[in-house]
């Protein structure tokens, strides 16, 4: 039955893409410069003393199935993601290892979009608000930058929307697929003498593969962008989200897992597991020239969110909250000389507020209970910094940054039966930053880097253990600095490659883990110290103008120096969960001149550790995809059906990992090989 279900994959692989010798070759184009602006000061690529990676419109959304965002970013070495098909959890993202401790949600990751934070001030964050079909571009900076972000920056992830084209059109895009998968979207974008628009609607609904894995989502997003006159720029961006469900299968064991891959967790099935919100969001960006080689900008965002969720346990279990956060930020930047050298430098700050009304309640086999918890929790951060960079030759950059944080946390208790647990943290940090460049030529360059994190827990890992309200008396935030060097440059201008190898030295490392009367939810403690150790590389290869293809590959040794448990038990020496050694990812593309297009892509990622202890294994596997389609022109239409298959060759494999997980509830099986097809029809005025 397995052999004969893999012809046709042969067939359709053979279809999309065909040998290269069978068509003549096309003049190969060189490279298009890249430009970085996650840096704060925008630069190209090749003068970035950092480790960058940035991914263009056409990997985000060609003949995608826009499922989850790893579709476009398993590219990108030392990222890694885990749970596309848990939407109660979000996807789970890693950035040298930086929120790999999450089981939902995203940590220690600065989450940008067109310039407004997608992440709280106290350093969580989440990505269940970006329209993957509205995204033009995605920068990811590999490495802690709290010099540029503060709190939670052991890596950035910057997105920028599409931006309004110079021919109006409208998008109709029509997409269905296994596991009750469909999709419908609707884009429209247009210009005027000095407005750009472009509005996206979308709607999506996914039974999922296991029992308990139903997600419904609907996103609402625009960018509009205001020519003011005299190069006075204002960006105005909304966005508004709805997913009134997005159920919980929850982890099982390995025994389940093997036995029967679909079925969910019985408290999760007994106790109704799952989530769901809604969030608004509008923000401004207004920048303006004072003068020559000097600028000024202003953001200013505010954002709604009403969350409640199912825990799978009775206690405390359903919990509600309803937030308001809010923020600005004012820079200056001047382009100039110092001592006859171009110099570039930029100070500013950054404020935010977040207010959360939480309450918890009895979860009574799925129907609301009494209440057992109700406070008010309030975080404000304050964010000063300033970054130079100066070209002290005609080849070297020298670029120096630091910057000062304070986040305050506030806790009122509102539920007083059990004594008042109301109670005030405040912490600071000071964040350096010092790189340099230097162009070995003019197709190569070399870099170096000291750089620092520091990372609170969030309102939710401040969870008190002792089951009241209030903080964990204990948790003390986490801090890391990184050294690293790296190359990067261009062979033949047709073919780009970088390479990485970094050391981060981590104090207090936030580890999370559970109790035996509340399975399901995440309590954290600090470790003593963590060291991590990877080496990063990438290459793309354009031999001509229709066929291109990726490398990279990723070495990670992430082990705890120093850990000792409450309990006694000494984990020094260990792995740190949830991080794999080994990740390889290969794609080839191929675009025919007559309009089709194919493209197949394999990952492999290594074991990895689900406990502290590193005592269970969830083993290594390889996924490989492929997808392909056509585009068909007429004046004013463009036809542009796409397919893919998943999982091509039917590997058995666990899509997520469940850290620390009580009872041996680490596994989260992956669907089998499964299909989606769509089209798009762009209409153009």
């Amino acid at each position: 039955m397995q052999e004969k279900s893999r012809l046709p994959l042969v067939s359709l692989a053979a279809l999309a893409l065909p040998a290269v010798a069978q068509t003549q070759p096309a003049r190969p184009l060189p490279l298009d410069e890249i430009v970085v602006t996650a840096t704060r000061i925008e630069t190209t690529l090749a003068r970035v003393p950092a480790a960058v990676s940035v991914i263009g419109q056409d990997v985000i959304q060609l003949g995608r199935q826009q499922l989850a965002l790893d579709e476009a970013l398993n590219r990108v070495p030392g990222l890694f993601m885990q749970n596309r098909y848990n939407f109660a959890q979000d996807l789970r993202i890693a950035v040298r290892g930086f929120g790999a401790r999450a089981n939902f949600g995203i940590r220690g990751i600065k989450i940008l979009v067109d310039g407004i934070p997608e992440t709280l001030p106290d350093g969580q964050g989440s990505v269940d608000s970006i329209d993957i079909g509205a995204t033009s571009q995605i920068e990811i900076l590999r490495g802690p930058s709290s010099t540029l972000y503060g709190n939670a920056a052991g890596g950035v992830i910057a997105f920028t929307s599409e931006l309004a084209p110079e021919q109006p059109f409208t998008d109709v895009r029509l997409s269905a697929g296994e596991f009750g998968f469909r999709k419908v979207q609707f884009k429209a974008g247009g210009r005027t003498d000095r407005v750009g628009y472009l509005v996206s609607l979308s709607d999506s609904e996914f039974d999922g593969y296991r029992e308990q894995s139903r997600a419904e989502n609907t996103q609402l997003t625009g960018r509009f962008d205001f020519d003011l006159g005299q190069d006075r720029q204002l960006l105005t961006v909304v966005n508004f989200t709805d997913q009134p469900v997005s159920d919980d299968p929850g982890g099982i064991n390995a025994a389940q897992a093997a036995s029967d891959p679909r079925s969910a967790r019985d408290a999760n099935l007994n106790y109704d597991g799952g989530e769901a919100l809604e969030q608004s969001r509008i923000g401004f960006v207004y920048s303006m020239p004072l003068g020559e080689g000097q600028e000024i900008t202003a953001r200013n965002y505010y954002a709604w969110r009403d969350f409640n969720n199912r825990l799978p346990f009775r206690f405390g279990a359903q919990v509600e909250f309803d937030r308001f956060f809010m923020g600005g930020g004012f820079s200056y930047s001047n382009e100039g000389t110092w001592a006859g050298r171009r110099n570039r430098l930029i100070v500013g700050f950054d404020f935010d507020e977040q207010d959360d009304d939480r309450r918890r309640y009895m979860n009574e086999f799925g129907t609301r209970g009494a209440l057992t918890l109700d406070q008010n929790e309030s975080v404000g951060s304050l964010g000063l910094f300033i970054q130079d960079e100066l070209n002290v030759s005609e080849n070297v950059d020298l670029r120096f940054g630091i910057r000062f944080d304070e986040v305050e946390f506030d806790v009122t208790d509102r539920f007083l039966s059990n004594g008042d647990d109301s109670g005030k943290r405040k912490l600071d940090d000071v964040s350096p930053m010092l790189g340099f460049s230097v162009q070995l030529s003019d197709a190569a360059s070399f870099y170096g880097t000291y750089s620092s994190a520091f990372e609170t827990p969030t309102t939710t890992e401040y969870n008190n253990p002792s089951g009241g309200g209030g903080f964990n008396p204990t948790l003390e935030p986490q801090a890391a600095r990184n050294v690293e060097v790296g190359l990067r440059g261009s062979i033949a201008d047709r073919h780009r490659y970088e390479v990485a190898v970094f050391n981060i030295e981590v104090d207090d490392e936030l580890i999370p883990f559970e109790v035996p009367g509340s399975p399901g939810r995440d309590y954290f403690a600090n470790a003593g110290a963590s060291t991590r150790d990877g080496v990063e590389f990438s290459f793309t290869a354009r031999p001509t103008d229709r066929l291109r293809a990726t490398v990279s590959y990723t070495y990670s040794d992430f082990a705890f120096t120093e850990f000792t448990t409450e309990s006694g038990q000494n984990y020094a020496g260990n792995t740190i969960p949830g991080t794999a050694e080994t990740v390889v990812f290969g794609e080839i593309q191929y675009e025919y001149p007559n309009g089709w297009y194919g493209a197949v892509d394999a990952i492999h990622i290594g074991d990895q550790f689900t406990n502290n202890a590193n005592s269970v294994v969830n083993d290594a596997y390889t996924l490989a995809n492929l997808r392909f389609g056509f585009e068909r022109e007429t004046d004013s239409l463009v036809i542009a059906p796409f397919a893919g298959i998943n999982n091509l060759f039917d590997e058995t494999y666990n899509a997520n990992v469940r850290i620390n997980a009580f009872g041996g509830r680490f596994f989260e099986p992956g669907p089998p090989r499964h299909l989606y097809a769509g089209v798009t029809l762009r209409f153009r005025r």
